[in-house]
């Protein structure tokens, strides 16, 4: 591990990037990373593999640019500049060819690795599906998101990594790391999306604990919300938990770039089982300090499979079944 940090000179050469256009291409898909967000950067430089880092930055950065244009503005506007960058994507696709870098740097690993786009057709899809989110009824509701949005989201960033088991294998594994993730982040937005307009529980789970959508939206300090935030973090790292497996099923040199993602979302969940109801009040923030020590630990545990590694203030982590 302790070759890992390489220059980024080095990673593109140990990537096979050859040219100095594709060169300037995937540099300009890390900065993309480093500006939008920089921890995400200081921790792919640190824990990818050098010969991984340029298709991880490629991939990352399609996916970020491809969120930040639906972030912002009205539903209209959002689905009218996501649909315009769609059919260039799929123009490049179909081409193999386009005149914007950070699909240039992605069209450049998809030759190199010789990779399918049928992840990069689902994630498009369950983009263009989150636009048009209205809620969820129930669980089974929810379950379709993961399998729409957050798995074909996770395959595409993770579409680089080596894999030793059948894809349908790691798929597996996948949805099960999306799921945990996807209502870790339901549940750590819920305050901005509540002012938003945006539900991301399931109404049955409200109904089964007696909650409003008013009683969130206020930031209700009753039993009830207590219970509907614990339970639904309980399931969230029930999925974690179970995804872990995932660290089995990659090539050795990525296992700390995963298992830093799982560890973040775990402590994530700590989190908000220490704040409770404060996750309705006000907005989340990962803590700078806590992350950098997961990102050491992680980078120090190399190759294992174990996902557990101790907190650094020896607190026993409460783990849902």
């Amino acid at each position: 591990m302790g070759d890992r940090v390489r220059s980024w000179r080095h990673c593109l050469d140990a990537a096979g990037v050859q040219g100095d256009a594709a060169c300037a291409d995937y540099s300009a898909a890390a900065r993309y990373i480093e500006r939008r967000h920089f921890a995400a950067w200081g921790t792919m430089r640190l824990l990818v593999p050098p010969e991984g880092q340029p298709h991880t930055f490629a991939r990352s950065a399609l996916a970020r640019y491809t969120d930040d244009l639906c972030d912002r503005g009205a539903l209209a506007e959002r689905t009218r500049r996501f649909d315009e960058w769609a059919t260039s994507v799929v123009r490049a696709l179909d081409t193999g060819s386009s005149g914007h870098r950070l699909l240039r740097a992605y069209l450049h690993s998809a030759n190199l690795l010789n990779l399918s786009r049928n992840w990069i057709d689902a994630f498009l899809a369950g983009i263009r599906a989150d636009l048009e989110f209205a809620g969820f009824a129930d669980e089974a509701d929810y379950q379709g998101y993961v399998d729409t949005v957050a798995l074909p989201a996770f395959m595409f960033v993770t579409g680089a990594v080596p894999r030793v088991v059948p894809d349908e294998c790691f798929a597996s594994s996948g949805r099960l790391v999306a799921d945990g993730t996807q209502r870790t982040d339901f549940l750590t937005d819920l305050f901005e999306d509540l002012r938003d307009g945006r539900l991301t529980l399931p109404l049955c789970d409200l109904d089964r604990y007696g909650v409003s959508r008013a009683d969130l939206k206020n930031g209700l300090d009753t039993p009830a919300v207590r219970e509907l935030i614990s339970d639904t973090a309980n399931s969230a790292r029930a999925s974690l938990v179970q995804g872990e497996r995932i660290l089995g099923e990659i090539a050795d040199d990525y296992r700390p770039m995963f298992r830093c993602l799982i560890g973040a979302f775990h402590k994530r969940l700590d989190d908000v089982g220490t704040r409770g109801v404060a996750v309705i009040r006000r907005p989340y923030y990962d803590q700078p300090t806590a992350c950098l020590r997961m990102v050491v630990r992680c980078r120090r545990a190399g190759a294992s499979t174990d996902a557990h590694l101790s907190n650094c203030d020896g607190a026993t982590r409460q783990r849902g079944s």
